[in-house]
């Protein structure tokens, strides 16, 4: 067994992280927009509105806006079957609150994916990736209010019906479940509380956390039903940032502290989004830590209803938990954990185990039996542009190579995976530090960590590795 005939092959990105044009096309700005570049070891800042002295690197980005074009060419060029991207709610909606949709951004998408279709890439297509309108934050703490909840559905079908024909696979929220986590109060749930400037170190109300993630669920669900109505071929999925651990020891302990972690940080979301139902765990999850929800009347019924079509997922590598607190430690893409010692590390200390991908997907799939999609795998690294525009990246190969063949080997397991969208397929501004020198691509962008250079394009040694591996639905590694 391989990979099927209609593998979805590709590439992803983020609209606030490749886009650019931020003041644009009638575009607003977005809470992305606001938070300062920083580094590895010291955090982005969060704006309330634009400071003197401060660069916002989500602003510029990659350029996408005015290089889409020449960029969905590099996509074709290499093959791409699908293009995992992001709508930025503030093109449609500047303020999250106008009454008409802004026509230019509708009609700047829908030239994005006449592009995508003209070279027959099937787009995948994000409702919300950390990037609701920043006016929506400032007026209403963002998801801490219900009333966000009408607006991104009115969001959700306006783009629905205006791209019926345009789109077949929409994911509602990125990484849902970065809500579970003090840092998904700013980036994932637009919750800006008094006194919160540190990216890295937010003040937390694990309460207002929590109900801005129902709401949240209530407005997914809602999303899944209107976009059933509008369209009997949309297939409408979640997107979870796994974040797997395995128990350091046998030790009993350790393997409840395991169990509890996926519980708690995978399955708490997933259960809702693909069971349409909070999980047994959810209310001693609750009482433990003082959480008292508000589900109106009704809220239940449309999670029930609303369940997703498949189950996407982010995944770059594992950690390890156990009770012993004088291990050694390891740094991640949301969350660090124990030094695994059978494990290398990539430039950032992420331990990198295509093992654990396959573990994780079979881990999914027994508990929730509908299609698979990863839509986020990747290695970043600092590149180096040589002389000849080349740059060499056998780390990156060697990356996913193994990830390749971990998937080949899910799907011998019995996994129904239907698709593999490389994070970013280009060079892109990193989430957590904004940086642009932590680069995740196969196309090399001319721009340093801020926004100084060219913008233009150079093809690594990856891309065309890449290639040869599409071409050939996966055989070829070599």
């Amino acid at each position: 067994m391989s990979f099927p005939k209609n593998f979805l092959w590709g590439g992803a990105t983020a609209a606030n992280q490749v886009e650019g044009g931020y003041d644009e096309g009638g575009k607003g700005l977005s809470i992305a927009d606001v938070l300062s570049n920083g580094t590895h070891s010291s955090p982005r800042t969060i704006s309330k509105e634009t400071e003197e002295g401060l660069y916002y690197p989500n602003r510029i980005a990659s350029d996408f806006y005015h290089h889409y074009k020449e960029d969905i060419e590099l996509m074709a060029e290499m093959g791409f079957k699908a293009y995992r991207m992001s709508i930025a709610w503030t093109r449609i909606y500047p303020t999250g609150e106008e009454e008409e949709p802004n026509e230019e951004g509708l009609k700047f998408y829908q030239n994005v994916f006449a592009q995508l279709h003209k070279y027959h890439i099937e787009p995948i297509v994000t409702l919300s990736h950390y990037e609701m309108p920043l006016n929506l934050t400032n007026r209403y703490n963002g998801w801490a209010s219900r009333k966000v909840i009408d607006l991104f559905v009115k969001y959700a079908k306006t783009v629905f019906e205006y791209y019926r024909d345009d789109v077949k696979y929409w994911l509602t929220f990125n990484e849902i479940n970065c809500g579970c986590l003090p840092l998904g109060n700013y980036m994932s749930l637009g919750i800006r509380n008094e006194g919160t400037r540190n990216f890295l170190d937010q003040v937390d109300d694990i309460n207002l956390r929590y109900q801005g993630l129902h709401h949240q669920f209530v407005a997914s669900a809602l999303a899944v039903i209107e976009g059933h109505k509008i369209s009997k071929d949309f297939r409408i999925g979640n997107m979870i940032a796994m974040m797997p651990v395995y128990p350091l020891t046998p030790n009993p302990e350790d393997m409840l502290l395991y169990q509890k972690n996926w519980r708690e940080l995978q399955y708490y979301c997933a259960d809702v989004q693909v069971r349409g139902a909070y999980p047994y765990f959810a209310k001693k999850f609750w009482k433990d830590n003082g959480i008292t929800l508000k589900i109106e009347k009704g809220d239940l019924e449309i999670l029930k209803e609303g369940t997703v079509d498949f189950f996407s997922l982010s995944y770059y590598q594992t950690n390890c938990v156990t009770t012993d607190k004088s291990v050694a430690m390891s740094s991640g893409n949301l969350l660090g954990g124990a030094k695994n010692p059978y494990l290398k590390s990539s430039e950032w200390g992420w331990q990198i185990d295509p093992d654990g991908l396959r573990f994780t997907l079979n881990e999914l799939y027994s508990r929730y039996q509908i299609p698979m999609l990863v839509v986020e795998n990747g290695l970043g690294a600092f590149d180096k542009l040589e002389e000849g525009n080349e740059v060499h990246d056998p780390y990156r190969i060697d990356y996913l190579k193994q990830h390749i063949i971990a998937m080949e080997q899910t799907i011998e397991d019995g996994v129904d995976l239907f698709g593999y969208t490389w994070w970013g397929w280009i060079d892109l501004t990193s989430a957590s530090t904004g940086e642009m020198g932590k680069r995740y691509g196969f196309v090399y962008v001319d721009s340093d960590d801020y926004g100084n250079g060219t913008f233009n394009r150079y093809k690594k040694d990856s891309f065309y590795w890449y290639k040869k591996v599409i071409a050939s639905n996966g055989k070829n590694l070599e």
